[in-house]
């Protein structure tokens, strides 16, 4: 099933439902609240070497298409980013993201590019902003994480809101259409805090899959914003 185009920035918040916090015994109707209230969907995905953890692989990106409708954004969270773009293209993502920190990210994101795809860059909360400078010309996002990524359900870290107020200002200086995403602890409250630093795209795992109403709570969210 061919999923939908990926959108481009409006001004306007993207909702990212991080399909690590759903419930895989029955994923479709995990995500049937919310699969016409977000713009799309976030794979996380983890080599237990770059990060202490192990998730998915590629075919669970042609699930998730499926059970959602909606595009898929692959998260490489991964040493070799390299060794799997193909994989996950030929899965149905239609955007990757790499780290800055991966080996070879420069590479990863020209061949991301060269298959026709969105490109992302991911940086830790440690890596500073400027190492997104030598890739923004191929970027269609960048990730600020707002949490040391490896696991769900931790908690947001505030002091990574002026790195993404830095990161707006960057963008808007390059005059290129980029989404900002937020990623890590995301819930009612830090999403709103991202949004007024600057982030146009908002990863929610744990807050939303564990919401009594996931409809109802995304509805809520999309108000406030």
């Amino acid at each position: 099933m061919k999923t939908p185009r990926f959108p481009l920035p409006s001004g306007k918040a993207a909702l990212v439902p991080s399909v690590l916090a759903a419930d895989f015994t029955c994923l479709k109707s995990s995500l049937a609240p919310v699969k016409k209230l977000a713009d799309w969907v976030q794979v996380d995905v983890m080599d237990g070497h770059f990060v202490p953890n192990i998730s998915f692989g590629p075919g669970i990106v042609s699930s998730v298409a499926a059970a959602s409708s909606l595009p898929v954004d692959a998260h490489l969270m991964v040493s070799e980013p390299g060794l799997f773009i193909d994989a996950f293209a030929a899965a149905g993502a239609g955007l990757i993201t790499v780290h800055s920190e991966a080996r070879l990210a420069g590479a990863c994101l020209k061949k991301i590019k060269d298959l026709g795809l969105k490109a992302g860059l991911a940086l830790r909360p440690g890596t500073p902003l400027k190492r997104v400078l030598p890739y923004l010309q191929n970027l269609d996002l960048i990730l600020i994480m707002t949490v040391e990524p490896g696991f769900g359900g931790q908690a947001f870290m505030p002091e990574m809101l002026p790195k993404v107020k830095a990161a707006r200002e960057l963008i808007n200086k390059s005059g290129r259409g980029i989404w900002l995403q937020a990623d890590g602890g995301i819930n009612a409250g830090t999403a709103e805090a991202a949004a007024l630093y600057g982030a146009d795209s908002l990863v929610i795992g744990s807050a939303l899959f564990s919401a009594e109403n996931p409809a109802a709570f995304l509805r809520g969210l999309r108000r406030r914003l």
